[in-house]
């Protein structure tokens, strides 16, 4: 096997983890809370707002005024998927999300997740 084939190989068999985390601002307690059936996208979040691209507005002004070191990206939960045929990853992650954001009141003054998604 060449080693084109062996990396394509290697990719497939990477576990892709669902999951919610959180991008905390250290500097004012303001939180965001992100459900995603693959946690490898904080990567692409943080890209985002060091590009100055998020449309998060509030979260992207915040990291522009306190500064990337300001912020920590922490993974609240992981999602096994189910044996169940009925089970609905989708739907188990928005369920988690909106749990999270609840719990944490990521919105309004304490975050900057909107108030209508709980």
């Amino acid at each position: 096997m060449n080693r084109r084939e062996e990396l394509k190989q290697m990719y497939k068999e990477i576990k892709i983890e669902a999951g919610v985390y959180q991008i905390k601002n250290t500097k004012n307690g303001k939180v965001l809370v992100v459900g995603t059936p693959n946690l490898k996208t904080i990567n692409g979040k943080r890209f985002e707002l060091q590009m100055g691209t998020s449309i998060n507005k509030p979260l992207q002004q915040d990291w522009n005024e306190y500064g990337e070191d300001a912020f920590v990206f922490e993974i609240l939960e992981v999602i096994e998927p189910e044996k169940d045929p009925f089970f609905n990853m989708k739907e188990t992650v928005s369920k988690r999300e909106e749990h999270w954001i609840s719990k944490l009141q990521s919105f309004g003054e304490g975050g900057y997740n909107s108030a209508k998604r709980v």
